[in-house]
């Protein structure tokens, strides 16, 4: 689809100088009328001389263009060519792209809007984006020789002409690229100088940006640059606000000062012994590359991380490690001497025992011809220097030298911003993804691809859209995840917050994919993040009995005040009419009293019934209760540990009967033990259980089907409603699970109530499956009291690879399920006043295996839970 835009407006005089630039365009032959659909907008120029340049914006057509990924030359690589010559000429063709034509089917993309009509280029204009490749590969294709007048003779041949005004011949020192050669080595042009030192003080970010933008492009001749340019460059960060101190002044006095004064650095010429001279601190390394006594290069950066923290051995061989890197382009191949103040490192190839740092750093030694030589520090004036100068960055690299910066491979780190990214130097791994690549021909093919996204770097490293290409090796793959995953930056994120950061860095098919997978195999994550999901485990109705009082559940209602002696109500309910008893009990009554209360009020008017369900209460798993059960004929069905809604119905009834208790003692006050008979019929205040009664006592089976079947839709019904909120989840035998810690809370302090204890522990691995929504698990001695038998909403799956995966347990957990609590100190005091009486409060800190808690506690209680301790309180 062609793109066509509007002309700029201009001003009077620009319109002047496009018609006049438009004739001579035509007049040469460069341009001619146009009716193609496609159109850019023109705009103006001005040159150092005042004239006008023409510039077509040809943004929109660039963005539909596929790129020429011809390289273009380095500066660098450029100079370096320069050493050794002492007589310069230098040759500008004139208006160079003007004579490069455009292929006929290319022409009409070219066309141009303006006033006075519509034009296209039959030449090269300038503003493609691919005009710079296109233009380097007419170049690179002739054969320039060293020798001037082949060079004009070429010329000549391809009928190429030359600008005389640009043109130089036979000069000792000459401007290029904004640089001074000369047989003395590259300088800075003092003509590019000349703008920084005019440069008026910058009053915003984007001043300062471009005021470094341009004393950047030199900065390889400045030693220590980016700390003398640290306190500009925070004002460029965002969200910071612009205030010119006098810190900022003085830098920015003092960079214009450095680089009017700058030295004239050395070319390196091959074949010659290079010398470096290391040497490395506390607080970073430095290093300068030099060559028949002159500087060719300086060095320097600050150690990161736990670099501070290595042994002085290993920070002095890193400093010649790091020299070698950078400078790999001049010293691979070369004859090497290394200074350094460090006298062991002259026998690090024959150091008996090393670590598996300096054993991978001897054989990144081996690669080059290098001898390693002690120089006492005091004469080590430069590197010493180098090394201990300080920066006010956390993550600076200052590398001034004439080769650019080994490309390092950069991998996000999670901070506090949103997009808070620290860049954290992995160059070692990236040279064992550059030599995994050579090994992959499929990736090797793709960069042979004519308009393929795979490309290559200066370095050798394959990129894709500026991202490493990760090779398929599982190894390499596998270290990139778990760093980005499991470091002390990026602290555990989420599968789509690490797929995105990682993604900026790296490419390989099925990256997503391997994300996901490593995220929801880390054990860490899964011992500590919350679910958020809904609940595991569909509902599983109990099916509806055949005859009333025939299956039945039971449960307690517990921490009630003492009434005519008791403090707790045994609550008994009919599945099948919903009917129920509440006896009055005490909390210390055991499975013999309550199997007496059960035969005079249950047995003797409703007869044995065929099953009963019930919690985990003690009195209902002890030997006496089971035994006494199985003597009547009675099944017992115990609901899954720490799930409660297995006996649902007994949990709703006794919420029901709650309030209705609250009510009684509320409006007619009393006891209420003596409320309780009362309650009974209360709990149906529909009737529905009496016509439930009556249906079922009519005699007619066909109203007890109907009543049946009302209830069967009924419970479908609920059914469907709960499993909205609900989703299935199976285990296999086998598996391995995580359990809930929520199911250690309880009276006595336990580790669960801890805010950054974990919310699971385990994994345990699944030995049975019982029932469809119950396992049992196989648990430690340290656990034997709980009951291993767990509901699945309780558990979650372990994906994590390794079987041998030590199970996680709370350090301090007690055979009783609990974790200890110590009272620390009383904190405060308070009056809970009731309507006939005072309840004495105290606030307790508590410590809870290491992390402190408060709480508000009755005095009664403490006083008498730690005697000893209250009364020391109580004195001081």
């Amino acid at each position: 689809m062609a793109i066509s835009k509007t002309p700029y407006r201009m001003a009077p005089a620009e319109l002047a100088e496009l018609k006049k630039q438009i004739e001579d365009l035509l007049s040469k032959g460069f341009i001619r009328p146009s009716v193609s659909p496609w159109g850019a907008p023109v705009l103006f120029v001005k040159k150092k001389d005042g004239s006008f340049r023409l510039c077509i914006d040809y943004r929109g057509l660039n963005r539909v263009t596929v790129k020429n990924r011809y390289p273009l030359p380095r500066i660098d690589e450029l100079l370096d060519q320069l050493r050794g010559a002492t007589w310069f000429s230098k040759i500008d063709l004139a208006s160079g792209y003007h004579q490069i034509p455009i292929d006929e089917a290319d022409v009409r993309k070219t066309a141009f809007r303006t006033r006075y009509g519509h034009f296209e280029f039959v030449v090269m204009p300038f503003g493609l984006t691919n005009a710079p490749a296109a233009f380097m590969r007419l170049m690179n294709d002739e054969e320039h020789a060293t020798h001037l007048r082949l060079v004009l003779e070429k010329l000549r041949e391809q009928k190429l002409f030359a600008k005389l005004s640009k043109c130089s011949f036979w000069q000792r020192e000459m401007g290029f690229l904004g640089h001074i050669v000369s047989a003395e080595g590259v300088s800075v042009d003092p003509a590019k100088i000349e703008a920084i030192r005019d440069w008026p003080r910058p009053s915003s970010a984007t001043e300062i940006r471009s005021f470094l933008g341009l004393a950047g492009y030199y900065r390889r001749f400045v030693k220590g640059f980016a700390t003398m340019a640290q306190p500009m460059t925070k004002l460029t960060g965002k969200d910071v606000p612009f205030v010119w101190s006098a810190e900022c002044e003085e830098s920015f006095s003092q960079l214009k000062e450095m680089l009017t004064t700058t030295p004239v650095l050395a070319l390196p010429e091959p074949g010659k012994p290079y010398m470096v001279y290391t040497d490395a601190s506390g607080i970073g390394l430095g290093c300068v590359l030099m060559q028949e006594g002159r500087v060719i290069a300086y060095a320097s950066r600050q150690w990161q991380g736990s670099e501070r923290n290595r042994p002085t051995h290993d920070l002095e061989l890193g400093a010649v490690i790091f020299a070698l890197k950078i400078w790999r382009s001049y010293l691979l191949g070369e004859t090497v001497q290394v200074f350094t103040d460090h006298k062991s490192l002259q026998h690090i190839f024959t150091q008996p025992m090393m670590n598996a740092r300096q054993t991978r750093w001897v054989e990144f030694l081996a690669d080059y011809q290098v001898s390693i030589n002690y120089h006492p520090g005091k004469a080590n004036l430069v590197a010493d220097a180098l090394s201990r100068r300080r920066y006010d960055s956390a993550v600076e690299r200052d590398v001034e030298s004439l080769v650019g910066e080994i490309s390092t491979l950069r991998l996000c780190a999670i901070s506090q911003e949103p997009l808070g990214l620290e860049a954290v130097d992995q160059a070692d791994l990236l040279s064992r993804i550059r030599v995994a690549q050579q090994s992959d021909q499929s990736l090797l093919d793709a960069t042979r691809v004519t308009g393929s996204e795979y490309e290559v770097s200066a370095n050798g490293t394959i990129l894709v859209r500026g991202r490493v290409c990760v090779p398929k090796d599982v190894e390499l793959r596998h270290q990139i995840l778990g760093e980005a995953h499991a470091s002390k930056f990026s602290i555990h994120p989420g599968a789509t917050k690490m797929y995105h950061d990682l993604k900026r860095y790296y490419h390989w098919v099925g990256m997503k994919r391997d994300v996901a997978d490593w995220v929801a195999k880390c054990n860490t994550c899964a011992l500590v993040k919350a679910e958020h999901q809904v609940p595991g485990g569909l509902l599983q109705s109990l099916p509806i009995p055949e005859w009333k009082w025939d299956r039945i559940t039971m449960d307690f209602v517990v921490g009630l005040p003492v009434s005519r002696t008791f403090d707790a109500i045994w609550v008994i309910v009919d599945r099948l009419t919903k009917s129920a008893h509440f006896l009055a009990i005490k909390k210390t009554d055991g499975a013999a009293v309550l199997a007496r209360k059960f035969v005079r009020e249950i047995v003797r008017l409703h007869g044995v019934p065929a099953s009963i369900v019930s919690d985990r209460d003690p009195r209902f798993t002890s030997e006496f209760w089971r035994a006494f059960q199985a003597e009547m004929g009675t099944k017992v069905h115990l609901s899954t540990a720490y799930h409660p809604q297995t006996d649902g119905q007994s949990e709703r009834t006794i919420q029901t009967l709650e309030d209705l208790l609250r009510m009684c003692v509320l409006d007619w006050g009393g006891h209420w033990a003596d409320h309780l008979s009362l309650d009974t019929p209360m709990l149906d205040p529909s009737g529905g259980a009496q016509h439930v009664w009556s249906y079922l006592c009519s005699g007619d089976d066909r109203e007890g089907r109907v009543v049946r079947l009302n209830m069967k839709e009924a419970q479908d019904r609920q059914k469907s409603y709960a499993d909205r909120r609900r989703r299935e989840l199976e285990f296999q035998v086998g598996d391995r699970v995580y359990l809930k810690m929520a199911m250690l809370r309880g009276p006595n302090r336990s580790i669960a109530e801890n805010k950054l204890s974990p919310r699971f522990m385990g994994p345990f691995p699944v030995v049975e499956r019982v029932g469809p929504l119950a396992y049992r698990l196989e648990l430690p001695e340290i656990m034997k009291a709980f009951h291993k038998v767990f509901h699945v909403s309780m558990l979650r799956k372990c994906l994590h690879p390794t079987e041998e995966l030590v199970a996680r347990i709370p350090e301090d957990l007690q055979p009783d399920l609990t974790v200890p609590a110590v009272p620390v100190r009383i904190l405060e005091r308070r009056e809970k006043v009731l309507r006939n009486k005072r309840i004495p409060l105290l606030r307790i800190l508590w410590d809870c295996s290491g992390s402190t808690e408060e709480t508000w506690e009755p005095e009664a209680k403490m006083k008498l839970k730690f005697r000893k301790w209250f009364d020391k309180q109580v004195e001081e």
